[in-house]
């Protein structure tokens, strides 16, 4: 019996293995479109605050141009100064991976393009990591990097 149970066990466990990560890309992807969504309308003050309730009090923000950041506050006051009502942020369709980060959430990774608001232009592109925390039922993001910012040619 313990013999079958371990040859069970080998067998099904890459199925399991196969279907934790499906899942966790899944939710991530989720909270990417919504994240951004609330990001792409934050001249509205609701859809901002929707915004930041998605960082970490002490989020730590990387930006290759704009330095660093040490608070969900100082994200959203940038966020609000040079984004809102200005620039709209598209992820780059197939670019999105997902790695779990086992007792603690996951790293996201990818690339998106910007756009301006007042034409539509989508000029800037750039990779972005975000790591993911999973707290008492609650993802947040604990650390974002966007980096390598280029023409989108």
């Amino acid at each position: 019996m313990h013999i079958q149970f371990i040859l069970a066990a080998a067998i099904l466990a890459p199925s399991f293995a196969l279907a934790a990560p499906d899942a966790l890309g899944t939710t991530v992807a989720a909270l990417d479109t919504a994240a951004f969504d609330s990001f792409n309308r934050c001249a509205d003050k609701a859809q901002l605050d929707r915004h930041a309730a998605y960082f970490a009090p002490d989020v730590e923000f990387y930006h290759d141009q704009g330095g660093v950041m040490w608070s969900r506050e100082a994200v959203i006051a940038s966020t609000k100064a040079h984004i809102c009502g200005k620039v709209r942020r598209e992820l780059v369709a197939g670019t999105l991976e997902v790695f779990p980060i086992k007792d603690f959430g996951a790293i996201a990774r990818g690339q998106h393009r910007f756009c301006e608001g007042s034409t539509g232009r989508c000029d800037g592109l750039a990779d972005f990591t975000i790591v993911w925390r999973l707290k008492e039922g609650k993802w947040e993001m604990t650390r974002v990097l966007s980096y390598a910012h280029r023409p989108n040619t």
